[in-house]
């Protein structure tokens, strides 16, 4: 019987040996960080990618009765287009006989959005359009032909903040220091008081001594 020989057994039917666990080296996989873009890099764009003049043909070609009058204003916009990004905000301009300009500072800027179709998708190229508090539904300012956009987004997010964020920063500052001159001011109104009641004390009972030796 089985039951009679559990030793035979077991040297017969060896139990198997334990499965060896080995870890190979354990990988941290850590998502990216984006660093913000270095302002050199975004100072340096002056003007809109070639493709811009790319998109442009492709757009008038959409009409072909219309191109050759389509097409001029869109090459003369493509070359005369400049983009200026300083330390106090971005400038936009472009034009020949009627050159036109747009400036916004950084601490008007509101929200900043990418837009892009299937062309632009396509080119690689998409516009970032910025808006500010003026009221309107539409950009104040939109940059063209960018194959940096999303990196001069980040540069603008992180410039509207840095314009933003020191005012709040300062303010809290002052808010505190007229806390502390509030406060030395009253313990100095209740000292000059203390003060005012003990030379009162002292007179009275300087009074009352010199009764007393009448007396």
């Amino acid at each position: 019987m089985l039951s009679g020989h559990p030793v035979g057994l077991a040297r017969k039917y060896p139990s198997p040996p334990a499965p060896e666990l080995s870890l190979g080296p354990i990988v941290l996989l850590l998502s990216p960080v984006n660093p913000p873009p270095p302002a050199a890099a975004i100072h340096a764009i002056t003007r809109p990618h070639r493709d811009l003049m790319t998109y442009y043909t492709l757009a008038c070609l959409v009409f072909p009765p219309a191109f050759p009058f389509l097409i001029l204003p869109a090459y003369f916009r493509y070359h005369t287009m400049r983009y200026r990004f300083t330390d106090e905000g971005i400038s936009m301009s472009w034009g020949i006989l009627f050159r036109r300009e747009t400036i916004i500072n950084y601490a008007r800027i509101q929200d900043i959005h990418l837009r892009s179709n299937f062309v632009e998708r396509w080119l690689g190229l998409a516009r970032v359009l910025v808006q500010t508090a003026s009221g309107n539904a539409s950009a104040e300012l939109t940059l063209e032909g960018l194959k940096e956009f999303e990196a001069v987004r980040d540069y603008l997010y992180e410039r509207m903040r840095g314009v933003k964020d020191p005012v709040k920063a300062v303010s809290a500052p002052a808010s505190a220091g007229e806390g502390h001159t509030e406060l030395a001011t009253a313990l100095r109104e209740v000292a000059a008081e203390l003060r005012a009641t003990r030379l009162a004390l002292e007179s009275a009972q300087a009074g009352k001594s010199q009764e007393t030796n009448h007396g």
